[in-house]
């Protein structure tokens, strides 16, 4: 399979957060031995997870985050063993959302784009389900977390 220039990294000026590595499991596999494709959704999830509780907002006292939209391109599939590499691209922060560009990568293929999503994430009270805006000091962490061009 050749590597069209649409699988290389998208969107040069966004900025990145830390890349996220994860090691395939044998059990992320289906009948076609790839991985399936809501594995995928999986690796975003992680790479989401641990860039908020890097800004210190998964689990705050009171706030959660509700997903509003997810999607993902599989454009080549992951085949067992690999370790993937989730990138986060910020794409915009809203009043109480975050809307970031994902692409998945494998070890040692870097810019070599094998799935590319996009998901919306909605800050919540904990107490009653409903938007919750930003803090001025979580929005200050999650524009730092995308700090890398």
């Amino acid at each position: 399979m050749s590597i069209q220039a649409a699988d290389r990294l998208p969107l040069p000026s966004v900025r990145w957060a830390e890349p996220c590595v994860i090691p395939v499991r044998w059990g992320d596999l289906d009948a076609m031995d790839h991985v399936n494709n809501t594995v995928y959704f999986r690796y975003f999830e992680e790479a989401r997870v641990q860039m908020l509780a890097a800004a210190g907002i998964f689990n705050a006292a009171g706030r959660g985050s509700v997903l509003a939209q997810a999607s993902c391109d599989f454009l080549k599939p992951v085949l067992y063993p690999a370790t993937v590499v989730v990138r986060q691209g910020l794409v915009r922060i809203g009043r109480s959302s975050l809307e970031v560009e994902v692409t998945l990568e494998l070890e040692g293929e870097p810019g070599v784009v094998y799935a590319r999503g996009r998901y919306v994430m909605v800050g919540s009270d904990k107490g009653t389900g409903k938007s919750m805006p930003w803090t001025e000091a979580e929005a200050r962490r999650l524009e730092q977390m995308f700090s890398i061009s």
